[in-house]
């Protein structure tokens, strides 16, 4: 009986998240913790109280032009957040990378590492330099009451991609 390579490689993920330097926090003043309640869909109706401890929690950190945040095929357990900058989602399909979405500030991403808890699905590259915030699927499950509002927050991002998606699908046929 072999142990599952998806838990070894959930586990190697564990152990460098508390091997690696903590990341250095976003100086939060009162303006940018408004902005991100207002422009971060994903945090909507987040209680302040919820929203400060979240992002008490968050690392945030640069990313370089053409670097990727996670490929398509990781290990999925955390979710991120744009501060600045754009990024792209890549599907590898029949060998070919197809880009099905840019994101901008405000936007998230990797937000299935939450709901699903598989590989991701797809590649994200940054196209310029960009900072983004991550979150832990431990850290937002440790709290129910934040935890339902974000998860609500998904669910909501969530259809309105599979509507567009339904759009463009019946664009094509």
């Amino acid at each position: 009986m072999g142990i599952d390579p998806l838990i070894i490689q959930n586990v190697v993920e564990n152990v460098r998240a508390e091997v690696l330097p903590a990341q250095p926090t976003l100086k939060l003043d009162s303006a940018l913790i408004d902005k991100i309640a207002t422009k971060v869909p994903l945090f909507r109706a987040l209680p302040r109280q919820g929203l400060l401890g979240l992002l008490a929690l968050a690392e945030h950190f640069p990313v370089q032009r053409g670097d990727v945040v996670f490929n398509e095929g990781d290990i999925g357990n955390s979710f991120y957040v744009l501060i600045s900058g754009e990024v792209v989602v890549e599907k590898t399909v029949a060998g070919k990378k197809a880009n099905l979405a840019r994101l901008e500030p405000g936007e998230c991403f990797g937000e299935m590492a939450l709901v699903d808890r598989e590989v991701r699905s797809a590649t994200v590259r940054a196209l310029g330099e960009i900072v983004v915030m991550r979150f832990y699927r431990e850290q937002i499950d440790a709290n129910p009451a934040v935890a339902a509002v974000l998860y609500r927050n998904i669910a909501r991002i969530l259809a309105g991609r599979l509507g567009a998606s339904d759009t463009l699908l019946a664009s094509l046929m």
